[in-house]
């Protein structure tokens, strides 16, 4: 390994030579540079829209994954790396070279793209690979980022079977799965991945609030996701015209009601988290009750009567409600996709089960992302791989202690 100079001028010289770069031409450039800091055969992989599998980008074919490994989440060193968001080496040098070979999570401050392996002579110490490739992985990170928004082959890699036209609207307008800063955590999934259509979740920072929200729109069909498409668009414009809670689902049933007249509609949560009091704010349009999960277990359901669902114009008063939170509280917003999944006896996934799935994950000190990857996992496989309707979580920890160490 070379000195920390050689490794700082390394990824200078990559982000300089970045900038008219494709995805395509990152795996070259990223292995050069990485090599003249005295790490070696360096192979990026991102993980799949799923978190299933994780795919070597290779630059080649209409995917850049051309000809290129991939691994398994589950049950592989690379997978753990991904799961843990943690370093791991192989046990042995590889490839007769006498090398040792080193796993690295690629991450975007708590969201997860991928992992990076890397190789290095044997004799030098752990921390030292550990920050090197913190850096290295970091750098990565933020480079996939740039070309991913104007790339077709990225979206391409990241899929593992074709996608519905509701669906690609959907993700274009997501969030990222996770995200971490002010002391508090949030992450959100979706599924199914390629076919979901009605459901869709937001969140954004703004000077000291988090602003949070979830939306089911009627139906399963194309034009369900233009609805919560529109929804999501309608709630971000009039929350960034400073409009509160109850003016943006105002906002949104107006919306709704002008381009679909009284056959469509949304319901949805949304809610401001105040940062630094942990001053909760929310109304409720129709929709399932928020959950509470304090002290590592399930304290209660946050109770607001509904004001009725965004479009069909009921006249309803909207209640705003607050609650205090206490450090380390977990709210979760959900879909009725997530309790209602029923296997091939009929029997409900249930609230009692969500609940207790993400309770017992936490006491397994797993991370927030990584336990709804798995409990979403749980729910499809409950309904033998095939939902019935989208299902959907957003979870926000207030003030949550470990967040040092969702990062590698």
């Amino acid at each position: 390994m070379t000195d920390a100079a050689k490794l700082s001028k390394a990824l200078t010289d990559l982000v300089v030579a970045s900038h008219i770069a494709r995805l395509e031409d990152l795996p070259g450039m990223v292995a050069e540079h990485a090599e003249a800091a005295g790490l070696h055969d360096v192979v990026i992989h991102v993980a799949d829209l799923q978190e299933k599998v994780l795919r070597e980008v290779t630059g080649r074919g209409p995917d850049a994954g051309a000809g290129g490994a991939e691994y398994s989440v589950a049950g592989t060193l690379p997978g753990l790396a991904y799961r843990r968001v943690d370093m791991i080496a192989e046990p042995d040098p590889t490839n007769g070279r006498g090398l040792r070979r080193w796993w690295m999570p690629v991450t975007d401050g708590v969201e997860r793209l991928g992992v990076l392996r890397a190789e290095t002579v044997p004799d030098v110490g752990e921390e030292g690979v550990r920050d090197a490739l913190y850096a290295l992985s970091s750098v990565v990170a933020l480079l996939l980022l740039s070309k991913r928004a104007f790339s077709d082959s990225y979206a391409r890699l990241i899929r593992t079977e074709s996608m519905s036209v509701s669906a690609e609207m959907q993700w274009h307008l997501t969030p990222p799965s996770a995200f971490a800063g002010a002391g508090t955590t949030v992450a959100a999934v979706s599924e199914p991945a390629y076919a979901v259509g009605g459901d869709a979740f937001d969140y954004a920072v703004a000077d000291s609030t988090l602003h949070l929200a979830v939306f089911d729109a009627m139906g399963h069909d194309a034009t369900a996701g233009l609805t919560a498409n529109m929804a999501i668009g309608t709630c971000r414009n009039a929350r960034r015209q400073g409009a509160g809670l109850v003016e943006t689902s105002q906002a949104i049933e107006r919306a709704l009601i002008e381009q679909f007249g009284h056959s469509r509609y949304v319901t949805g949560i949304l809610a401001d988290l105040d940062l630094p009091t942990g001053r909760l704010t929310w109304i409720n349009r129709g929709h399932h009750l928020p959950l509470l999960l304090r002290a590592g277990r399930w304290s209660r359901q946050l109770q607001c009567p509904p004001a009725g669902p965004m479009g069909v114009a009921l006249g309803l008063p909207v209640t705003v409600r607050q609650e205090q939170l206490e450090p380390g509280d977990r709210v979760v917003l959900y879909t009725d996709g997530i309790v209602e999944a029923r296997d091939e006896k009929g029997e409900e996934f249930g609230l009692g089960r969500f609940v207790d799935y993400i309770v017992r994950h936490n006491a397994d000190h797993l991370t927030v992302h990584e336990t709804l990857r798995q409990l979403v996992h749980a729910v499809v496989d409950q309904h033998a791989g095939q939902l019935a309707d989208d299902a959907t979580v957003l979870l926000a920890e207030w003030l949550d202690p470990d967040q040092d160490g969702l990062l590698p």
